[in-house]
């Protein structure tokens, strides 16, 4: 039987839908729940990863390090995971979150910048952490760039290197082209996130394996920025019947979704206009709230700004010009009138 290592995003990704308040008796609960299902990699952290809390990104109600030393006591044998993007998350970040328990750290770049991962890659692995490489909004550049920079990462250490649809804009083509290269082109292990902006996260991540990939990301009830993830108990359950062993307990995925994850989640993870269109336009996910409140403040239409973020190739770290795409659309919208 096929292996697949399925790594859960619900206490890092979820932070996002979840204005990242969660508190330190959720994470318990999660992580309890995970250890249950037998989920051998979790994330937590800020959604923007370590360091993220921040007046650009956001405010966590409970410091991070606080978090992952709860999910720490409750993990059993999973291992918690880490995100850190560099400009975000420093080295002292890396450090503090290897003394509160993180066993894997995974760095992020977007997907033309992973030359300035370096430093943080080679801190990981001196640091004994599974050190993974992640190829942001993975939409933006064509599959010869995503090669090239994967063997920067590969270079550096990166023992995994992921495909990341940030956005949920990739179809499953894109997705099976990209993920087949690095196979083709990099000796590390491959592994893919999606996000369901088009819902397309269950189907991209089924070809992302067929391409090669063995880790692959999950969270509970879809519990992540835009429309969220490829939704764990559902990919557990799919890989299943489709011959891969997970090492996942479905029942106890199922119970650990809907018992301790529904009840909190703000909404539902569902695909709204806004996050459609995030996908449609090549949005980076997490830029939702964002864009809502400041479609609310300047009384315009979130798929506008949408639109024009998506023309504009924003990408993350640039959050401060949503409101002023707002505010822009707004005074033209006052001139024409």
């Amino acid at each position: 039987m096929k292996k697949l290592t399925v790594l859960d995003v619900t206490l890092r990704d979820g932070s996002h839908s979840m204005r990242h308040a969660f508190t330190e008796q959720q994470v318990r609960d999660v992580a309890r729940g995970l250890r249950k299902a037998k989920v051998q990699y979790f994330e937590v952290s800020h959604g923007d990863g370590l360091g993220g809390s921040s007046l650009q990104y956001g405010f966590s109600k409970v410091d991070e390090l606080k978090l992952i030393e709860a999910a720490r006591e409750e993990c059993g044998d999973s291992a918690i995971s880490v995100l850190i993007l560099p400009g975000i998350g420093v080295k002292e970040d890396l450090k503090n979150a290897v003394k509160a328990g993180a066993k894997m750290a995974r760095v992020a770049t977007h997907v033309t910048e992973a030359d300035v991962a370096g430093q943080h890659i080679y801190l990981s692995r001196e640091l004994g952490l599974k050190t993974v490489g992640f190829l942001m909004m993975a939409h933006m550049a064509p599959t010869s760039v995503i090669v090239e920079q994967a063997k920067l990462f590969e270079s550096y250490g990166a023992e995994i290197i992921y495909v990341t649809d940030s956005a949920g804009a990739l179809l499953p083509h894109e997705v099976k082209e990209r993920v087949a290269a690095l196979k083709s082109h990099v000796s590390c292990e491959i592994g893919f996130h999606a996000h369901n902006n088009l819902s397309l996260a269950m189907a991209n991540t089924i070809a992302a394996v067929e391409a090669g990939a063995t880790y692959v990301d999950g969270s509970l009830r879809c519990l992540g920025a835009g429309s969220g993830n490829t939704q764990t108990e559902v990919m557990v359950a799919v890989f299943d019947r489709l011959g891969y062993e997970t090492g996942i307990d479905l029942y106890s995925a199922i119970d650990v979704a809907n018992e301790v994850v529904a009840p909190f989640m703000p909404r539902p993870q569902e695909i709204t206009g806004s996050s459609l269109m995030m996908g449609y336009a090549g949005v980076y996910s997490s830029f939702l709230l964002f864009t809502q409140e400041a479609a609310k403040k300047y009384n315009i239409d979130e798929r506008e700004i949408l639109v024009e973020l998506g023309k504009r190739k924003v990408v993350g770290g640039q959050e401060d010009l949503i409101a002023e795409i707002a505010r822009n659309l707004a005074n033209y919208k006052q001139t024409v009138q």
